[in-house]
């Protein structure tokens, strides 16, 4: 099942607040520990934004090296 950003994110605070440790916690959503740790791994390293999977940030990237450069403002 693919997960939404948000729902990563939701995911996420559901573990960080949970009574429960983190591998129980995770047993109940059914979501594997590796699953959970890469997207706990990228919210950390780019925020929400990370969540959203690797295609994003790549497609953000490459949108970001087509920007003008600043001296472009100057014209």
């Amino acid at each position: 099942m693919r997960y939404s950003a948000s729902e990563k994110f939701e995911i996420i605070r559901l573990v960080e607040q949970s009574s429960l440790s983190v591998r129980q916690t995770l047993l109940q959503l059914g979501i594997r520990g590796s699953t959970f740790y890469n997207w706990l791994k990228r919210y950390q390293s780019d925020g929400i934004d990370g969540t959203a999977g690797r295609e994003l940030i790549q497609f953000d990237r490459q949108m970001d090296a087509l920007a003008f450069p600043k001296s472009f403002d100057s014209y």
